[in-house]
């Protein structure tokens, strides 16, 4: 029992703890304070206005019209097609940016990821001036296969891509850049042709990324407005998306405007829950 006392009032073996000493809580700055809270409701203020002025009791009526369904599966397919197109092109895109080496990639970079900038409305212009029936390429589409691309449903895919793939292509880029390139080396050391070893182990390792990027370019997709308006119309039913119907709707019945405007806010949520574990720390 002496034994026993005597290793425990020795330090570190055991002993009694001292008690951890917290550091003072500093206090916020003032200058800082008050741009923060008037920041957040510059940020909060608007979204909140939309729910309280939402029309909640005629909300199921509008929700279930005609012109509201046609948009929101528009909206819905046509998202997910330009989110098809943007992992076939831009998958392969983001490892010739991350695994090679050739002149000029910089420059390549910089422009791939130049939508993310680019106002939607002069996206929506260079897509007609290159597929457009009088287009760089949509002249031969039209001459040679007799494809017209603006103003229709495929118009509205390929607006969505165009804007959405650069945030697929950065997302992925970065998750490739992240991970151990040992892992191809050694899967070609046994054999496998770099194909494989992409499809066998690279794909694999950058599926949460390439599923971060397929989310977030889907929810740009649902949300496109300009370029699609100035590539595609607005055409009820052929190429009239969400965003559209909101923008139609807010000239002639508002409370619809306002039950799209709802939809989106959802899908804009459910896209930040569903990341939240990749792109927000510390909650």
């Amino acid at each position: 029992m002496t034994e026993l006392k005597q290793a425990a009032a020795l330090p570190g073996r055991g002993g009694p703890r001292r008690p951890r000493v917290r550091a003072p809580r500093r206090g916020v700055p003032v200058p800082l304070l008050v741009p923060g809270l008037l920041a957040m409701a510059f940020l909060l203020v608007p979204l909140l206005a939309l729910l309280v002025r939402a029309p909640w009791r005629s909300l199921p009526s509008q929700l279930t019209s005609t012109e509201v369904w046609q948009a929101l599966q528009l909206s819905l397919i046509s998202a997910t097609a330009a989110t098809a197109v943007a992992l076939v092109l831009g998958v392969p895109l983001a490892w010739l940016l991350a695994r090679t080496e050739f002149p000029g990639r910089g420059l390549v970079r910089a422009l791939v990821t130049l939508p993310l900038v680019l106002p939607p409305v002069v996206g929506g212009v260079a897509l007609l001036l290159a597929l457009g029936r009088n287009g760089v390429v949509g002249k031969s589409l039209d001459a040679w296969f007799g494809i017209t691309l603006p103003f229709t449903t495929a118009g509205v895919v390929i607006a969505e891509a165009f804007v959405a793939m650069p945030f697929l292509v950065i997302s992925v880029e970065g998750t490739l850049r992240a991970a151990d390139p040992r892992y191809e080396e050694a899967a070609t050391t046994l054999g496998a042709s770099r194909f494989t070893a992409f499809r066998r182990v690279t794909l694999p390792l950058i599926a949460p990324g390439i599923a971060a990027g397929a989310v977030l370019a889907w929810a740009r997709a649902l949300g496109e407005f300009g370029a699609t308006i100035t590539f595609a119309g607005n055409f009820p039913g052929r190429t009239q998306t969400m965003p559209l119907a909101v923008y139609l709707a807010l000239q002639n019945d508002p409370e619809a405007a306002i039950a799209l405007s709802l939809i989106l806010l959802a899908v804009s949520i459910a896209v930040l829950a569903g990341l939240r574990d990749r792109w927000m720390t510390g909650v």
